[in-house]
Protein backbone atom coordinates (compact mmCIF):
# COMPACT_ATOMS: atom_id res chain seq x y z
CA UNK A 1 0.00 0.00 0.00
CA UNK A 2 1.44 3.30 -1.02
CA UNK A 3 0.81 6.73 -2.46
CA UNK A 4 1.59 7.53 -6.07
CA UNK A 5 1.89 10.70 -8.12
CA UNK A 6 2.61 11.56 -11.75
CA UNK A 7 2.93 14.76 -13.78
CA UNK A 8 2.84 14.57 -17.58
CA UNK A 9 3.33 17.72 -19.65
CA UNK A 10 1.87 16.13 -22.79
CA UNK A 11 1.17 19.32 -24.78
CA UNK A 12 4.00 21.10 -26.57
CA UNK A 13 2.99 24.38 -24.88
CA UNK A 14 2.86 22.89 -21.38
CA UNK A 15 5.33 24.26 -18.85
CA UNK A 16 8.10 21.94 -17.73
CA UNK A 17 7.38 19.45 -14.97
CA UNK A 18 8.66 20.86 -11.70
CA UNK A 19 10.18 18.67 -9.00
CA UNK A 20 8.89 20.95 -6.25
CA UNK A 21 5.26 20.40 -7.33
CA UNK A 22 5.81 16.66 -7.63
CA UNK A 23 7.36 16.56 -4.16
CA UNK A 24 4.57 18.66 -2.66
CA UNK A 25 2.01 16.18 -3.97
CA UNK A 26 4.07 13.22 -2.79
CA UNK A 27 4.83 14.60 0.66
CA UNK A 28 1.11 15.19 1.26
CA UNK A 29 0.76 11.39 1.18
CA UNK A 30 3.43 10.63 3.80
CA UNK A 31 1.09 8.52 5.93
CA UNK A 32 0.31 6.28 2.98
CA UNK A 33 3.97 5.35 2.77
CA UNK A 34 6.25 6.14 5.71
CA UNK A 35 8.89 3.56 4.71
CA UNK A 36 10.36 5.62 1.90
CA UNK A 37 9.72 8.22 -0.75
CA UNK A 38 11.41 9.06 -4.02
CA UNK A 39 10.73 10.73 -7.32
CA UNK A 40 12.03 10.84 -10.88
CA UNK A 41 11.79 13.47 -13.63
CA UNK A 42 13.04 12.79 -17.15
CA UNK A 43 15.80 14.90 -18.67
CA UNK A 44 13.36 16.88 -20.79
CA UNK A 45 11.16 17.65 -17.76
CA UNK A 46 8.06 16.37 -19.54
CA UNK A 47 7.22 13.45 -17.24
CA UNK A 48 7.70 12.91 -13.52
CA UNK A 49 6.74 10.07 -11.18
CA UNK A 50 6.76 9.93 -7.39
CA UNK A 51 6.06 7.33 -4.74
CA UNK A 52 5.48 6.95 -1.01
CA UNK A 53 6.31 3.43 0.13
CA UNK A 54 4.67 1.14 2.67
CA UNK A 55 6.93 -1.90 2.28
CA UNK A 56 4.96 -5.16 2.28
CA UNK A 57 6.33 -7.34 -0.54
CA UNK A 58 10.12 -7.46 -1.06
CA UNK A 59 11.23 -5.13 1.70
CA UNK A 60 14.63 -4.48 0.13
CA UNK A 61 15.74 -1.18 -1.34
CA UNK A 62 15.81 -2.88 -4.76
CA UNK A 63 12.01 -2.86 -4.78
CA UNK A 64 11.71 0.88 -4.11
CA UNK A 65 9.79 3.06 -6.53
CA UNK A 66 9.60 4.74 -8.94
CA UNK A 67 11.12 1.63 -10.51
CA UNK A 68 12.81 1.59 -13.89
CA UNK A 69 13.83 -1.34 -16.08
CA UNK A 70 15.51 -1.79 -19.44
CA UNK A 71 13.44 -3.34 -22.19
CA UNK A 72 14.09 -6.95 -23.13
CA UNK A 73 15.19 -5.75 -26.56
CA UNK A 74 18.01 -3.76 -24.93
CA UNK A 75 16.44 -0.30 -24.84
CA UNK A 76 17.82 1.41 -21.73
CA UNK A 77 15.48 2.69 -19.00
CA UNK A 78 12.42 2.28 -21.19
CA UNK A 79 9.78 1.50 -18.55
CA UNK A 80 9.13 3.43 -15.32
CA UNK A 81 6.39 2.72 -12.78
CA UNK A 82 4.80 4.10 -9.64
CA UNK A 83 2.21 1.77 -8.21
CA UNK A 84 -0.11 1.45 -5.21
CA UNK A 85 -1.61 -1.87 -4.16
CA UNK A 86 -0.88 -5.58 -4.09
CA UNK A 87 -0.97 -8.20 -6.84
CA UNK A 88 -1.82 -11.43 -5.05
CA UNK A 89 -1.04 -13.73 -7.99
CA UNK A 90 2.26 -12.07 -8.87
CA UNK A 91 4.32 -15.18 -8.14
CA UNK A 92 2.32 -17.27 -10.63
CA UNK A 93 2.64 -14.49 -13.19
CA UNK A 94 6.36 -14.26 -12.53
CA UNK A 95 6.80 -18.00 -13.07
CA UNK A 96 4.93 -17.74 -16.36
CA UNK A 97 7.20 -14.93 -17.51
CA UNK A 98 10.33 -16.76 -16.36
CA UNK A 99 9.30 -19.79 -18.39
CA UNK A 100 9.20 -17.44 -21.39
CA UNK A 101 12.80 -16.37 -20.73
CA UNK A 102 12.28 -13.23 -18.65
CA UNK A 103 14.80 -12.64 -15.84
CA UNK A 104 14.01 -10.66 -12.70
CA UNK A 105 16.28 -8.69 -10.39
CA UNK A 106 13.86 -8.24 -7.46
CA UNK A 107 11.28 -10.32 -5.61
CA UNK A 108 8.63 -7.61 -5.99
CA UNK A 109 5.25 -7.59 -7.67
CA UNK A 110 6.19 -4.18 -9.08
CA UNK A 111 8.79 -5.60 -11.46
CA UNK A 112 6.28 -8.24 -12.57
CA UNK A 113 3.87 -5.45 -13.53
CA UNK A 114 6.47 -3.80 -15.72
CA UNK A 115 7.30 -7.02 -17.53
CA UNK A 116 3.62 -7.79 -18.01
CA UNK A 117 3.06 -4.37 -19.53
CA UNK A 118 6.03 -4.85 -21.82
CA UNK A 119 4.57 -8.16 -23.02
CA UNK A 120 0.81 -7.50 -23.07
CA UNK A 121 0.34 -3.74 -23.00
CA UNK A 122 -2.97 -2.49 -21.59
CA UNK A 123 -4.38 -6.04 -21.67
CA UNK A 124 -2.06 -6.94 -18.80
CA UNK A 125 -4.71 -5.78 -16.30
CA UNK A 126 -6.95 -8.70 -17.21
CA UNK A 127 -4.34 -11.07 -15.74
CA UNK A 128 -4.08 -9.32 -12.37
CA UNK A 129 -5.67 -10.52 -9.15
CA UNK A 130 -5.42 -7.81 -6.58
CA UNK A 131 -6.05 -4.18 -5.79
CA UNK A 132 -4.10 -1.57 -7.65
CA UNK A 133 -3.73 1.92 -9.03
CA UNK A 134 -0.69 2.36 -11.25
CA UNK A 135 1.11 4.65 -13.66
CA UNK A 136 3.63 3.27 -16.18
CA UNK A 137 5.74 5.48 -18.44
CA UNK A 138 7.00 4.05 -21.74
CA UNK A 139 9.91 6.26 -22.72
CA UNK A 140 10.14 4.98 -26.29
CA UNK A 141 6.42 5.36 -27.05
CA UNK A 142 6.22 8.53 -24.90
CA UNK A 143 3.01 7.20 -23.40
CA UNK A 144 1.68 7.24 -19.84
CA UNK A 145 -0.48 4.24 -18.94
CA UNK A 146 -2.87 4.41 -15.97
CA UNK A 147 -5.03 1.65 -14.50
CA UNK A 148 -7.35 1.07 -11.56
CA UNK A 149 -8.48 -2.31 -10.22
CA UNK A 150 -11.76 -4.04 -11.07
CA UNK A 151 -13.81 -3.00 -8.03
CA UNK A 152 -12.14 0.36 -7.39
CA UNK A 153 -10.50 -0.72 -4.12
CA UNK A 154 -7.58 1.63 -4.71
CA UNK A 155 -8.18 5.29 -5.64
CA UNK A 156 -6.64 7.21 -8.52
CA UNK A 157 -7.44 10.87 -9.23
CA UNK A 158 -6.67 12.95 -12.31
CA UNK A 159 -6.49 16.67 -12.97
CA UNK A 160 -6.07 17.68 -16.62
CA UNK A 161 -5.80 21.36 -17.58
CA UNK A 162 -5.50 20.66 -21.30
CA UNK A 163 -1.71 20.77 -21.26
CA UNK A 164 -0.54 18.83 -18.22
CA UNK A 165 -2.02 15.73 -16.63
CA UNK A 166 -1.65 15.44 -12.86
CA UNK A 167 -2.23 12.11 -11.11
CA UNK A 168 -2.29 11.12 -7.41
CA UNK A 169 -3.76 8.67 -4.91
CA UNK A 170 -5.54 11.47 -3.04
CA UNK A 171 -7.57 14.54 -3.94
CA UNK A 172 -5.88 16.46 -1.14
CA UNK A 173 -2.47 15.55 -2.51
CA UNK A 174 -3.31 17.10 -5.87
CA UNK A 175 -4.51 20.20 -4.05
CA UNK A 176 -1.20 20.35 -2.19
CA UNK A 177 0.61 20.63 -5.51
CA UNK A 178 -1.00 24.02 -6.04
CA UNK A 179 -2.21 23.51 -9.62
CA UNK A 180 -5.40 21.47 -9.15
CA UNK A 181 -8.72 22.39 -7.62
CA UNK A 182 -8.45 25.88 -9.05
CA UNK A 183 -11.36 25.85 -11.50
CA UNK A 184 -14.11 25.80 -8.88
CA UNK A 185 -16.51 23.32 -7.31
CA UNK A 186 -18.02 20.34 -9.11
CA UNK A 187 -21.78 20.74 -8.51
CA UNK A 188 -22.33 17.03 -9.20
CA UNK A 189 -19.83 16.07 -6.52
CA UNK A 190 -21.45 18.29 -3.88
CA UNK A 191 -24.94 17.17 -4.91
CA UNK A 192 -23.89 13.53 -4.83
CA UNK A 193 -22.48 13.86 -1.33
CA UNK A 194 -25.70 15.24 0.12
CA UNK A 195 -27.73 12.61 -1.71
CA UNK A 196 -25.65 9.59 -0.68
CA UNK A 197 -23.33 10.63 2.14
CA UNK A 198 -20.31 10.09 -0.13
CA UNK A 199 -19.15 11.58 -3.42
CA UNK A 200 -20.00 9.26 -6.35
CA UNK A 201 -17.23 8.42 -8.80
CA UNK A 202 -15.93 9.86 -11.02
CA UNK A 203 -16.78 13.17 -9.36
CA UNK A 204 -14.99 14.94 -6.53
CA UNK A 205 -15.78 18.27 -4.88
CA UNK A 206 -13.59 19.97 -7.52
CA UNK A 207 -14.51 20.52 -11.16
CA UNK A 208 -11.01 19.80 -12.45
CA UNK A 209 -10.32 16.63 -10.43
CA UNK A 210 -11.91 13.33 -11.43
CA UNK A 211 -11.46 9.72 -10.38
CA UNK A 212 -10.33 7.18 -12.93
CA UNK A 213 -13.33 4.82 -12.98
CA UNK A 214 -12.96 1.36 -11.45
CA UNK A 215 -11.99 -1.37 -13.90
CA UNK A 216 -10.56 1.17 -16.34
CA UNK A 217 -7.27 1.84 -18.10
CA UNK A 218 -6.20 5.11 -19.72
CA UNK A 219 -3.29 5.62 -22.09
CA UNK A 220 -2.21 9.16 -23.03
CA UNK A 221 0.68 9.94 -25.34
CA UNK A 222 2.77 12.95 -26.18
CA UNK A 223 0.38 15.39 -27.84
CA UNK A 224 -2.57 14.33 -25.72
CA UNK A 225 -4.15 11.52 -27.75
CA UNK A 226 -5.70 9.02 -25.38
CA UNK A 227 -7.37 5.65 -25.28
CA UNK A 228 -9.64 4.48 -22.46
CA UNK A 229 -10.67 0.86 -22.00
CA UNK A 230 -13.00 -0.78 -19.50
CA UNK A 231 -11.96 -4.27 -18.51
CA UNK A 232 -14.46 -5.04 -15.73
CA UNK A 233 -18.02 -4.05 -14.90
CA UNK A 234 -20.15 -5.61 -12.15
CA UNK A 235 -23.42 -5.17 -14.01
CA UNK A 236 -22.10 -6.61 -17.26
CA UNK A 237 -20.52 -9.53 -15.43
CA UNK A 238 -23.86 -10.42 -13.85
CA UNK A 239 -25.65 -10.15 -17.19
CA UNK A 240 -23.13 -12.26 -19.08
CA UNK A 241 -22.61 -14.96 -16.45
CA UNK A 242 -23.88 -18.26 -17.81
CA UNK A 243 -26.11 -20.03 -15.33
CA UNK A 244 -24.84 -23.34 -14.07
CA UNK A 245 -22.98 -25.05 -11.30
CA UNK A 246 -20.34 -22.96 -9.59
CA UNK A 247 -17.20 -24.24 -7.89
CA UNK A 248 -17.21 -25.30 -4.26
CA UNK A 249 -17.83 -22.22 -2.09
CA UNK A 250 -15.46 -23.37 0.63
CA UNK A 251 -12.58 -23.84 -1.82
CA UNK A 252 -13.27 -20.49 -3.46
CA UNK A 253 -13.18 -18.69 -0.12
CA UNK A 254 -10.08 -20.54 1.04
CA UNK A 255 -8.39 -19.65 -2.23
CA UNK A 256 -9.18 -15.96 -1.77
CA UNK A 257 -7.99 -15.96 1.85
CA UNK A 258 -4.71 -17.67 0.87
CA UNK A 259 -4.07 -15.10 -1.84
CA UNK A 260 -4.82 -12.20 0.47
CA UNK A 261 -2.20 -13.42 2.94
CA UNK A 262 0.59 -12.99 0.36
CA UNK A 263 3.09 -10.64 2.05
CA UNK A 264 6.59 -10.42 3.49
CA UNK A 265 5.23 -8.91 6.71
CA UNK A 266 2.68 -10.31 9.20
CA UNK A 267 -0.98 -10.13 8.18
CA UNK A 268 -3.80 -9.86 10.74
CA UNK A 269 -7.59 -9.72 10.69
CA UNK A 270 -10.24 -7.34 11.98
CA UNK A 271 -12.54 -9.45 14.15
CA UNK A 272 -16.06 -8.52 15.26
CA UNK A 273 -18.93 -10.80 16.21
CA UNK A 274 -20.31 -10.74 12.64
CA UNK A 275 -20.31 -13.61 10.18
CA UNK A 276 -17.94 -12.03 7.66
CA UNK A 277 -14.93 -11.46 9.91
CA UNK A 278 -15.46 -14.63 11.96
CA UNK A 279 -15.62 -16.73 8.78
CA UNK A 280 -12.41 -15.19 7.47
CA UNK A 281 -10.77 -15.88 10.83
CA UNK A 282 -11.83 -19.53 10.71
CA UNK A 283 -10.55 -19.94 7.16
CA UNK A 284 -7.29 -18.17 7.97
CA UNK A 285 -6.70 -20.37 11.01
CA UNK A 286 -6.85 -23.53 8.90
CA UNK A 287 -5.01 -22.24 5.82
CA UNK A 288 -2.11 -20.29 7.37
CA UNK A 289 0.84 -21.70 9.23
CA UNK A 290 2.04 -19.93 12.34
CA UNK A 291 0.51 -17.25 14.48
CA UNK A 292 -2.77 -15.62 13.39
CA UNK A 293 -3.35 -12.16 14.86
CA UNK A 294 -6.82 -10.68 15.31
CA UNK A 295 -8.01 -7.27 16.47
CA UNK A 296 -11.29 -6.10 17.95
CA UNK A 297 -12.51 -2.57 18.65
CA UNK A 298 -14.72 -2.31 21.73
CA UNK A 299 -16.60 0.56 23.33
CA UNK A 300 -16.74 1.56 26.96
CA UNK A 301 -20.31 2.65 26.37
CA UNK A 302 -21.38 -0.91 25.54
CA UNK A 303 -19.33 -2.75 28.16
CA UNK A 304 -21.42 -5.34 30.05
CA UNK A 305 -24.45 -4.76 27.81
CA UNK A 306 -26.02 -7.02 25.12
CA UNK A 307 -24.66 -4.67 22.44
CA UNK A 308 -21.05 -5.41 23.40
CA UNK A 309 -19.44 -7.55 20.65
CA UNK A 310 -16.14 -7.91 22.50
CA UNK A 311 -16.94 -11.08 24.52
CA UNK A 312 -18.14 -12.96 21.45
CA UNK A 313 -15.21 -11.78 19.32
CA UNK A 314 -12.80 -12.85 22.03
CA UNK A 315 -14.56 -16.22 22.22
CA UNK A 316 -14.04 -16.67 18.45
CA UNK A 317 -10.37 -15.74 18.83
CA UNK A 318 -9.98 -18.37 21.57
CA UNK A 319 -11.94 -20.90 19.48
CA UNK A 320 -9.45 -20.57 16.61
CA UNK A 321 -6.38 -20.01 18.75
CA UNK A 322 -5.47 -16.56 17.43
CA UNK A 323 -3.30 -14.03 19.21
CA UNK A 324 -5.92 -11.45 20.00
CA UNK A 325 -5.90 -7.78 20.95
CA UNK A 326 -8.95 -5.83 22.09
CA UNK A 327 -8.96 -2.09 22.59
CA UNK A 328 -11.88 -0.15 24.00
CA UNK A 329 -12.51 3.49 23.28
CA UNK A 330 -14.76 6.08 24.90
CA UNK A 331 -16.27 9.39 23.82
CA UNK A 332 -13.16 11.30 24.84
CA UNK A 333 -11.08 9.27 22.37
CA UNK A 334 -13.43 10.26 19.56
CA UNK A 335 -13.30 13.93 20.54
CA UNK A 336 -9.50 13.86 20.69
CA UNK A 337 -9.24 12.16 17.29
CA UNK A 338 -11.87 14.20 15.45
CA UNK A 339 -9.49 16.81 13.98
CA UNK A 340 -7.26 14.06 12.62
CA UNK A 341 -10.25 12.12 11.27
CA UNK A 342 -11.45 15.13 9.29
CA UNK A 343 -7.92 15.79 8.07
CA UNK A 344 -7.30 12.18 7.00
CA UNK A 345 -10.68 11.91 5.22
CA UNK A 346 -9.74 12.57 1.61
CA UNK A 347 -13.29 13.07 0.37
CA UNK A 348 -16.27 13.75 2.64
CA UNK A 349 -18.08 10.71 4.01
CA UNK A 350 -20.67 10.22 6.72
CA UNK A 351 -19.07 6.87 7.55
CA UNK A 352 -15.59 5.46 8.06
CA UNK A 353 -14.94 6.66 11.61
CA UNK A 354 -15.20 3.13 13.03
CA UNK A 355 -12.72 1.93 10.38
CA UNK A 356 -10.35 4.68 11.49
CA UNK A 357 -10.33 3.40 15.06
CA UNK A 358 -10.06 -0.32 14.31
CA UNK A 359 -7.22 0.42 11.88
CA UNK A 360 -5.51 2.30 14.69
CA UNK A 361 -5.83 -0.77 16.93
CA UNK A 362 -4.12 -2.98 14.35
CA UNK A 363 -1.41 -0.42 13.59
CA UNK A 364 -0.69 0.10 17.29
CA UNK A 365 -0.42 -3.68 17.52
CA UNK A 366 2.48 -3.58 15.09
CA UNK A 367 0.76 -4.59 11.85
CA UNK A 368 1.02 -3.14 8.36
CA UNK A 369 -1.68 -5.37 6.84
CA UNK A 370 -5.13 -6.43 8.07
CA UNK A 371 -7.96 -8.34 6.40
CA UNK A 372 -11.51 -7.00 6.58
CA UNK A 373 -14.85 -8.70 5.99
CA UNK A 374 -15.99 -5.75 3.87
CA UNK A 375 -17.99 -6.91 0.86
CA UNK A 376 -19.67 -9.92 2.42
CA UNK A 377 -23.10 -8.31 2.55
CA UNK A 378 -22.86 -7.18 -1.06
CA UNK A 379 -21.68 -10.57 -2.34
CA UNK A 380 -23.99 -12.76 -0.28
CA UNK A 381 -27.07 -10.51 -0.05
CA UNK A 382 -26.84 -9.64 3.62
CA UNK A 383 -28.47 -6.19 3.57
CA UNK A 384 -32.18 -5.56 3.94
CA UNK A 385 -31.97 -3.70 0.62
CA UNK A 386 -31.99 -7.13 -1.07
CA UNK A 387 -35.57 -7.67 0.11
CA UNK A 388 -36.95 -4.18 0.68
CA UNK A 389 -36.02 -2.54 -2.63
CA UNK A 390 -37.37 -5.32 -4.94
CA UNK A 391 -40.57 -5.49 -2.87
CA UNK A 392 -41.09 -1.74 -3.09
CA UNK A 393 -40.21 -1.47 -6.77
CA UNK A 394 -42.32 -4.49 -7.66
CA UNK A 395 -45.39 -3.31 -5.77
CA UNK A 396 -45.43 0.37 -6.70
CA UNK A 397 -43.97 -0.20 -10.16
CA UNK A 398 -47.07 -2.16 -11.10
CA UNK A 399 -49.27 0.94 -10.64
CA UNK A 400 -49.56 2.96 -13.89
CA UNK A 401 -48.49 6.58 -13.57
CA UNK A 402 -47.42 6.18 -9.96
CA UNK A 403 -44.40 8.47 -10.40
CA UNK A 404 -46.41 11.48 -11.61
CA UNK A 405 -49.09 10.93 -9.00
CA UNK A 406 -46.46 10.53 -6.32
CA UNK A 407 -44.78 13.80 -7.28
CA UNK A 408 -48.08 15.66 -6.94
CA UNK A 409 -48.65 14.09 -3.52
CA UNK A 410 -45.14 14.96 -2.43
CA UNK A 411 -45.43 18.61 -3.53
CA UNK A 412 -48.73 19.07 -1.70
CA UNK A 413 -48.18 16.96 1.40
CA UNK A 414 -44.40 16.87 1.63
CA UNK A 415 -43.91 19.77 4.10
CA UNK A 416 -46.51 18.31 6.47
CA UNK A 417 -45.04 14.80 6.24
CA UNK A 418 -41.53 16.11 6.86
CA UNK A 419 -42.63 17.66 10.15
CA UNK A 420 -43.90 14.33 11.44
CA UNK A 421 -41.50 11.76 10.01
CA UNK A 422 -38.55 11.24 7.68
CA UNK A 423 -38.71 13.29 4.44
CA UNK A 424 -38.25 9.99 2.60
CA UNK A 425 -41.89 9.11 3.23
CA UNK A 426 -42.95 12.09 1.15
CA UNK A 427 -41.23 10.57 -1.88
CA UNK A 428 -42.42 7.00 -1.42
CA UNK A 429 -44.91 7.05 -4.27
CA UNK A 430 -42.79 9.28 -6.50
CA UNK A 431 -39.57 7.25 -6.30
CA UNK A 432 -40.57 3.82 -5.08
CA UNK A 433 -41.81 2.46 -8.42
CA UNK A 434 -38.36 1.89 -9.95
CA UNK A 435 -35.30 0.07 -8.68
CA UNK A 436 -33.20 3.21 -8.90
CA UNK A 437 -35.78 5.30 -7.05
CA UNK A 438 -36.43 2.68 -4.39
CA UNK A 439 -32.68 2.31 -3.89
CA UNK A 440 -32.29 6.06 -3.47
CA UNK A 441 -35.06 6.02 -0.86
CA UNK A 442 -33.23 3.30 1.05
CA UNK A 443 -29.66 4.55 0.72
CA UNK A 444 -30.22 8.28 0.30
CA UNK A 445 -29.12 10.71 2.99
CA UNK A 446 -31.14 13.71 1.80
CA UNK A 447 -33.90 13.62 -0.78
CA UNK A 448 -33.65 15.50 -4.12
CA UNK A 449 -36.20 18.15 -3.14
CA UNK A 450 -34.18 18.99 -0.02
CA UNK A 451 -31.01 19.89 -1.96
CA UNK A 452 -31.88 23.58 -2.63
CA UNK A 453 -32.09 24.10 1.14
CA UNK A 454 -28.63 22.58 1.73
CA UNK A 455 -26.61 24.30 -0.98
CA UNK A 456 -26.94 27.06 -3.50
CA UNK A 457 -30.15 26.28 -5.46
CA UNK A 458 -28.48 26.89 -8.82
CA UNK A 459 -25.59 24.59 -7.86
CA UNK A 460 -28.07 21.95 -6.71
CA UNK A 461 -29.94 22.17 -10.00
CA UNK A 462 -26.76 21.97 -12.08
CA UNK A 463 -25.41 19.15 -9.95
CA UNK A 464 -28.58 17.11 -10.33
CA UNK A 465 -28.59 17.61 -14.11
CA UNK A 466 -24.94 16.61 -14.43
CA UNK A 467 -25.01 13.69 -12.03
CA UNK A 468 -28.36 12.35 -13.31
CA UNK A 469 -28.64 10.02 -10.32
CA UNK A 470 -32.00 8.50 -11.22
CA UNK A 471 -30.85 7.68 -14.74
CA UNK A 472 -27.56 6.22 -13.50
CA UNK A 473 -29.15 4.17 -10.73
CA UNK A 474 -31.78 2.71 -13.01
CA UNK A 475 -29.15 2.03 -15.68
CA UNK A 476 -27.09 0.09 -13.15
CA UNK A 477 -29.99 -2.31 -12.60
CA UNK A 478 -31.15 -2.45 -16.24
CA UNK A 479 -30.79 -5.67 -18.17
CA UNK A 480 -30.25 -7.81 -15.08
CA UNK A 481 -32.91 -10.47 -14.71
CA UNK A 482 -32.74 -11.48 -11.05
CA UNK A 483 -34.02 -8.84 -8.59
CA UNK A 484 -31.27 -9.70 -6.08
CA UNK A 485 -28.62 -9.17 -8.75
CA UNK A 486 -30.07 -5.76 -9.56
CA UNK A 487 -29.46 -4.82 -5.92
CA UNK A 488 -26.05 -6.53 -5.95
CA UNK A 489 -24.97 -4.35 -8.87
CA UNK A 490 -26.31 -1.20 -7.19
CA UNK A 491 -24.68 -1.95 -3.84
CA UNK A 492 -21.30 -2.83 -5.35
CA UNK A 493 -21.14 0.06 -7.78
CA UNK A 494 -22.50 2.74 -5.43
CA UNK A 495 -22.46 2.05 -1.69
CA UNK A 496 -19.50 -0.33 -1.58
CA UNK A 497 -17.30 1.50 -4.07
CA UNK A 498 -18.03 5.11 -3.19
CA UNK A 499 -18.31 4.72 0.56
CA UNK A 500 -17.11 1.47 2.10
CA UNK A 501 -14.00 0.91 -0.01
CA UNK A 502 -13.03 4.57 -0.07
CA UNK A 503 -13.49 4.81 3.70
CA UNK A 504 -11.35 1.72 4.22
CA UNK A 505 -8.62 3.32 2.12
CA UNK A 506 -8.40 6.67 3.90
CA UNK A 507 -9.02 5.20 7.36
CA UNK A 508 -6.33 2.56 6.93
CA UNK A 509 -3.86 4.94 5.38
CA UNK A 510 -4.34 7.37 8.26
CA UNK A 511 -2.40 4.78 10.28
CA UNK A 512 -0.17 3.45 7.47
CA UNK A 513 -2.18 0.22 7.49
CA UNK A 514 -3.12 -1.70 4.36
CA UNK A 515 -6.68 -3.04 4.54
CA UNK A 516 -7.29 -6.05 2.31
CA UNK A 517 -10.76 -7.34 1.39
CA UNK A 518 -10.87 -11.05 0.45
CA UNK A 519 -14.63 -10.90 -0.20
CA UNK A 520 -14.09 -8.20 -2.84
CA UNK A 521 -12.11 -10.31 -5.27
CA UNK A 522 -12.61 -10.55 -9.05
CA UNK A 523 -11.77 -14.27 -9.18
CA UNK A 524 -14.19 -15.10 -6.36
CA UNK A 525 -16.91 -12.92 -7.86
CA UNK A 526 -16.53 -14.33 -11.37
CA UNK A 527 -16.63 -17.90 -10.06
CA UNK A 528 -19.85 -17.24 -8.13
CA UNK A 529 -21.54 -15.01 -10.72
CA UNK A 530 -23.33 -17.88 -12.44
CA UNK A 531 -25.21 -18.80 -9.25
CA UNK A 532 -25.78 -15.34 -7.78
CA UNK A 533 -29.41 -14.28 -7.69
CA UNK A 534 -30.75 -17.73 -8.49
CA UNK A 535 -32.20 -20.56 -6.48
CA UNK A 536 -28.71 -21.76 -5.53
CA UNK A 537 -27.38 -18.29 -4.74
CA UNK A 538 -25.04 -18.62 -1.73
CA UNK A 539 -26.11 -16.81 1.43
CA UNK A 540 -24.24 -15.35 4.38
CA UNK A 541 -25.01 -18.53 6.31
CA UNK A 542 -23.59 -20.66 3.49
CA UNK A 543 -20.44 -18.59 3.71
CA UNK A 544 -20.32 -19.00 7.50
CA UNK A 545 -20.53 -22.79 7.23
CA UNK A 546 -17.34 -23.08 5.15
CA UNK A 547 -14.59 -23.25 7.85
CA UNK A 548 -13.54 -26.82 8.61
CA UNK A 549 -13.76 -26.04 12.30
CA UNK A 550 -17.28 -24.62 12.56
CA UNK A 551 -17.97 -21.20 13.95
CA UNK A 552 -19.33 -21.16 17.51
CA UNK A 553 -23.11 -21.59 17.70
CA UNK A 554 -23.38 -18.20 19.39
CA UNK A 555 -22.05 -16.61 16.20
CA UNK A 556 -23.90 -18.79 13.68
CA UNK A 557 -27.25 -18.32 15.38
CA UNK A 558 -26.84 -14.70 16.36
CA UNK A 559 -29.59 -12.49 15.01
CA UNK A 560 -28.48 -9.82 12.57
CA UNK A 561 -28.97 -6.57 14.47
CA UNK A 562 -27.46 -4.14 12.04
CA UNK A 563 -24.11 -2.47 12.42
CA UNK A 564 -24.30 0.19 15.11
CA UNK A 565 -21.36 1.55 17.02
CA UNK A 566 -21.20 4.43 19.49
CA UNK A 567 -18.92 6.50 17.27
CA UNK A 568 -21.91 7.00 14.98
CA UNK A 569 -23.87 8.40 17.91
CA UNK A 570 -20.93 10.51 19.09
CA UNK A 571 -20.54 12.06 15.65
CA UNK A 572 -24.23 12.71 15.25
CA UNK A 573 -24.83 14.09 18.75
CA UNK A 574 -22.20 16.75 18.29
CA UNK A 575 -23.72 17.76 14.97
CA UNK A 576 -27.43 17.24 15.72
CA UNK A 577 -27.96 13.95 13.93
CA UNK A 578 -26.57 12.22 10.86
CA UNK A 579 -27.60 15.07 8.61
CA UNK A 580 -25.84 17.56 10.84
CA UNK A 581 -22.74 15.38 10.82
CA UNK A 582 -22.86 15.38 7.01
CA UNK A 583 -22.86 19.18 7.02
CA UNK A 584 -19.94 19.26 9.43
CA UNK A 585 -17.90 16.84 7.32
CA UNK A 586 -18.74 18.74 4.13
CA UNK A 587 -17.74 22.06 5.66
CA UNK A 588 -14.43 20.60 6.87
CA UNK A 589 -13.59 19.35 3.37
CA UNK A 590 -14.21 22.65 1.62
CA UNK A 591 -12.26 24.46 4.30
Amino acid sequence: MCGIAALFAYHSDAPAVRSDELLAINNAMLRRGPDGGDHWVDNASRIGLAHRRLAIIDLSADAAQPMVIDALDGAKARYHITYNGEIYNFRALRSELESAGVNFTTQSDTEVLLRLYERFGAAMVERLRGMFALAIWDARAETLFLARDAFGIKPLYLADDGRTLRVASQVKALLAGGHAGQVGPDPAGHTGFFLFGSVPDPHTLYADIKALPAGTTLSINKGGARQETHFFDVRQSLIEASKGENDDLRELLLDSVRHHFVADVPVGLFLSAGLDSTTLTGLAAESQAGDIRTFTLGFEEFKNTPKDEVPLAEAVAAHYGTTHLTERIARRHFDDALPDILHAMDQPSVDGVNSYFVARVAANGGLKVALSGLGGDELFGGYDTFTQVPRLAGTLGAVPGIGCLGKAVRVVAGPLIARMMSPKYAGLLELGGTYGGAYLLRRGLFMPWELPHLMDPDMAREGWQTLQPMIRLNAEAAGIAAPQNKIRALEMAWYMRNQLLRDADWAGMAHSLEIRVPLVDPVLFSALASSLGGATSPTKRDMALTPAKPLPDAVLNRLKTGFFVPVERWAQEGAHGLRGWAGKVHAAQIG
